[in-house]
């Protein structure tokens, strides 16, 4: 598994930290909230993301991408491989992820972030 480089492009989008919680995830966020999280050690699963319900609809239909257990109501999606998604589109998904969650923080912490 590729973490470093899931962990290298997160990690370049502005304002994100790090941390590892619940065992081996090693989790993204921005001002606090996740937007990603990769699995640092062998798992069923490698890379869970938040998208937009129209992109969950999509990818949930591709082999290999699955709701992601606890957070499918909040439309993240969980690839169970490497290349379940090319990596173009896997950044792609992820600056979205970053997006959507950054959209939906106070607008006094959006602008304490610019």
């Amino acid at each position: 598994m590729d973490v470093d480089w899931v962990r290298r492009y997160c990690m370049a989008l502005p304002h994100t930290t790090e941390t590892v919680q619940w065992g081996a995830n090693l989790v993204f966020k921005i001002a606090g909230k996740i937007y990603a999280m990769a699995e640092l050690e062998a798992a069923d699963h490698w890379v869970s993301f938040k998208c937009s319900p129209e992109d969950f609809a999509e990818l949930c239909e591709r082999k290999g991408i699955i709701p992601a257990p606890y957070l499918a109501r909040a439309q993240w999606v969980t690839l169970e491989t490497e290349d379940a998604i090319p990596r173009p589109e896997l950044k792609r998904l992820l600056r979205q992820a970053y997006d959507l969650v950054f959209a939906r923080l106070p607008k006094k912490t959006q602008a304490g972030l610019k």
